[in-house]
C-alpha cells in the first residue's frame, strides 16, 4: 500500500485553500522583501521629545540589533537588561578557573554557528569595528569544511559540509544532489532516500500559498510520511535531521518552518548562490563576547546608546491606545518608571507573554496569541579536556543519540595559544556540545536530562558521545576531562529542573500566534525569535531581523527620513517559479501538490 498522509493533507477543503491562498497572496502582495514587516505604517500621536527616544526592554540579539539600526539613525536608544548583554548568544568565563594571569576558561550557552543561509547577521557584524579586520568583526567568522556524523556503536563518518558536482540550480539536479548527500547513512533502504529526496523536491516546488495553507498544519514528520518506514529512516531523516538542526520535535514542528530552514541550508551547500556566501557553515575564531558580543556594545556605546543592567521591565502601562510608560524593576525589587516616545520588548516570549494585560490585549488581541506559543530547551555543556582529540575539525552530529547531541572542538579553531590564554594552563581543548533532546532517556541512568543532577548530566553527556564517536577510534578519553561546565541558566529547586534560557519552538500552526514587530498600539514593538521573519525559527538570524522590523517601524511611526534597515528575503530559485506557479493554482483549485502521491 503506498504511503498516505493524514486525511487532511491528502485532500484541501475550501476553508484551507482559501485560507491558504490569503495568506500566500498578501505575501507576494507586499514582496518578499517586506513579507515579516506586518500591517501598513504608522505614526506615533503626542511624541514627547519628537520622537527619537526609544527604550528597548531586552539586551539579548533582537535588543542590540534594534538599538544599532537605530543608533545609526539618529535615535537616542537607552537598552535595559537585567542579566547579560548578548542573551543567548553570549560567552562567559567559568569563575575562578583562570591562574597565572590567564581568563577564565570559556563557556556558553550553546556553540555559535553562522549558516552560509543567514544575510542579516553578517550584515550587522560587517558594520562592527574590530582592530585589523577590514569587514569588522566579520572577518572574525572562519569557514567549517567538514562535520563528523556519530552512529551509535559504528564508525563514525567524515563527510564535507557542502554539495559538490552541481553547476546548475534544476529541480532535478537538488534532487538528486540530496539523495547523494545523504547516502552515507547506514541501514537506509534505497527507495526510501530516494521518498526523502522526492519530498524535499516537493517542498522546493510548493507555492507560498500552499506553504502557509497547508504545510504550515502539518509536522515535519507527516510531511516525510514516517509511519511505516524504516527505523533508519525515522531515526536519521525524520527525527535527528530536525533536533541536531533547530532543536525540534518532528511530531510537532510545522513542516513550513523545518522546511524553510532546509531549503536554505541546501541551497547555501550548493555553493551558487551569490547571497549565500561563506559556505554552509562557520564559526567564531575565539570566545563570541571576544569575537563579537563586546567589541559591538563598544560601538553601541560609540554611537549614543545607553545600557542599563540589572533592570527587567515588569509592567507596561497603557493609557489612550498607547504605552506611556513602562515599570521596570531590579533585583532587590525596586521599582522605576521609563518614559520615550517608543518602546520595544525584546525579551523572550515567556518573559514578554506576562506584561501583556488586559488593556493591552483589548487594544491589540492578536498579542493574546503570543500565549499559545511553545517553548523547548536546547543547552550547552562545555569538557575541557588536558589532550586534544583527534577529532576532525568542524561540527559533530551523534545521529540518533538519546539526547541529539552535536559538539565542536573549538580549541583547534581559535586564534591563539589554548592553554596559554585560558585556565591553569593544562587544558588544551575545549569540546562544546549542545543537547537538544531534554526528555528523552538516557542510556546511563535511563532518565531524560531534564530529571538528572548536573553531574549525571554531565556524566551522561559523556557516554552518549563515546558510544557514538569511539567506535573504531578511541577519540573521547574518560582520563583526558579536566573539568566541565554546564549552561548557568539550568538550575534545580524542590527537585525541579529549570531553565532560564528555553527557546522557542514553531509548532504546528504557531505561525498564526506569532506578533509582527509593530502592533495596534502605535508606539510598542517586539523583537525576539518569536516576531514573524523570513527565516522563521529560533536563530540569531531570526532575532536579528526582527530587531531591524522593529526599527524599521519606528522610523515609520516617527515620520523620520532615515532609509529603512535592510531585511534580507531567503532567495527563490528561478528555476521552480514555473512548478510553484503550477502548484499555486492547483492549491486553489483544492488539489494537492503534483508531486504528493
Amino acid at each position: 500500500m503506498p504511503d498516505q498522509l493524514p486525511k487532511k493533507s491528502a485532500s484541501i477543503d475550501r476553508r484551507t485553500a482559501l485560507r491558504g491562498a490569503f495568506a500566500g497572496a498578501a505575501i507576494l502582495a507586499a514582496g518578499q522583501a517586506t513579507a515579516a514587516a506586518g500591517p501598513a505604517r504608522h505614526r506615533t500621536p503626542g511624541l514627547r521629545t519628537g520622537g527619537k527616544e526609544v527604550a528597548i526592554f531586552g539586551g539579548g540579539m533582537a535588543g542590540l540589533s534594534a538599538a544599532h539600526e537605530l543608533a545609526e539613525r539618529g535615535f537616542r536608544v537607552t537598552v535595559y537588561e537585567p542579566a547579560y548583554l548578548g542573551g543567548k548568544a553570549r560567552s562567559l568565563g567559568v569563575p575562578g578557573t583562570g591562574t597565572g594571569g590567564r581568563a577564565d576558561l570559556p563557556g556558553e550557552h550553546g556553540f555559535r554557528f553562522f549558516p552560509g543561509c543567514y544575510q542579516n547577521i553578517p550584515d550587522t557584524m560587517r558594520r562592527i569595528p574590530f582592530p585589523g579586520n577590514p569587514d569588522g568583526v566579520l572577518d572574525n567568522l572562519i569557514r567549517v569544511e567538514g562535520t563528523v556524523a556519530g552512529f551509535r556503536d559504528r564508525p563514525p563518518i567524515v563527510a564535507p559540509v557542502e554539495i559538490a558536482g552541481l553547476d546548475q540550480l534544476t529541480p532535478q539536479n537538488l534532487q538528486n544532489s540530496i539523495v547523494s548527500a545523504f547516502g552515507f547513512i547506514p541501514e537506509l533502504p534505497p527507495h526510501e532516500l530516494a521518498f526523502f529526496g522526492k519530498q524535499m523536491l516537493m517542498w522546493f516546488t510548493s507555492s507560498t500559498e500552499r506553504r502557509f495553507g497547508q504545510w504550515e498544519y502539518l509536522t515535519w514528520e507527516q510531511i516525510m510520511r514516517a509511519d511505516g518506514k524504516s527505523a533508519a529512516y525515522r531515526a536519521y531523516l525524520v527525527n535527528a535531521l530536525t533536533r541536531i538542526t533547530v532543536a525540534a520535535k518532528p511530531h510537532l514542528s510545522s513542516a513550513r518552518t523545518i522546511g524553510t530552514i532546509g531549503e536554505a541550508l541546501v541551497l547555501a551547500g550548493t555553493g551558487l548562490i551569490p547571497q549565500f556566501s561563506g559556505g554552509v557553515d562557520r564559526i567564531l575564531n575565539r570566545p563570541t563576547n571576544a569575537a563579537w558580543i563586546d567589541p559591538w556594545v563598544d560601538y553601541l556605546r560609540s554611537r549614543g546608546v545607553q545600557f542599563v543592567m540589572g533592570q527587567r521591565a515588569s509592567r507596561l502601562s497603557c493609557a489612550g491606545g498607547r504605552i506611556d510608560s513602562v515599570t521596570v524593576t531590579d533585583a532587590h525589587g525596586t521599582a522605576t518608571s521609563v518614559v520615550a516616545d517608543h518602546y520595544i520588548c525584546a525579551m523572550p516570549v515567556e518573559k514578554t507573554v506576562p506584561l501583556l494585560n488586559d488593556r493591552i490585549l483589548a487594544a491589540d488581541p492578536h498579542l493574546a496569541g503570543m500565549r499559545e506559543l511553545l517553548t523547548d530547551w536546547m543547552v550547552g555543556i562545555q569538557f575541557y579536556l588536558r589532550r586534544p582529540t583527534e577529532i576532525p575539525e568542524g561540527h559533530i552530529a551523534a545521529l540518533g543519540s538519546p539526547w541529539a547531541l552535536t559538539a565542536l572542538r573549538q580549541a583547534p579553531m581559535w586564534v591563539g595559544d589554548f592553554a596559554g590564554q585560558y585556565g591553569d594552563g593544562s587544558v588544551q581543548e575545549c569540546f562544546s556540545v549542545d543537547i537538544s533532546d531534554w526528555d528523552t532517556p538516557g542510556i546511563l541512568h535511563g532518565r531524560p536530562a531534564k530529571q538528572c543532577t548536573a553531574a549525571e548530566i554531565a556524566a551522561e553527556v559523556w557516554a552518549q558521545l563515546k558510544v557514538w564517536l569511539n567506535t573504531g577510534t578511541g577519540w573521547l578519553r574518560d582520563e583526558d576531562i579536566h573539568s566541565w561546565h554546564l549552561d548557568p541558566g539550568i538550575s534545580w529547586s524542590g527537585g525541579t529542573t529549570h531553565n532560564e534560557t528555553p527557546l522557542l519552538v514553531n509548532t504546528v500552526g504557531s505561525y498564526d500566534h506569532r506578533p509582527y514587530a509593530h502592533c495596534a498600539i502605535p508606539n510598542l514593538f517586539f523583537g525576539g525569535d518569536h516576531v514573524r521573519s523570513h527565516i522563521d525559527l529560533a536563530t540569531m538570524e531570526s532575532a536579528n531581523e526582527s530587531g531591524r522590523s522593529a526599527a524599521n517601524a519606528i522610523i515609520d511611526a516617527a515620520d523620520d527620513p532615515a532609509p529603512h534597515a535592510p531585511v534580507f528575503p531567503l532567495v527563490a530559485l528561478p528555476a521552480f517559479e514555473a512548478a510553484k506557479k503550477l502548484d499555486a493554482d492547483r492549491f486553489r483549485a483544492g488539489l494537492p501538490h503534483i508531486l504528493d502521491i
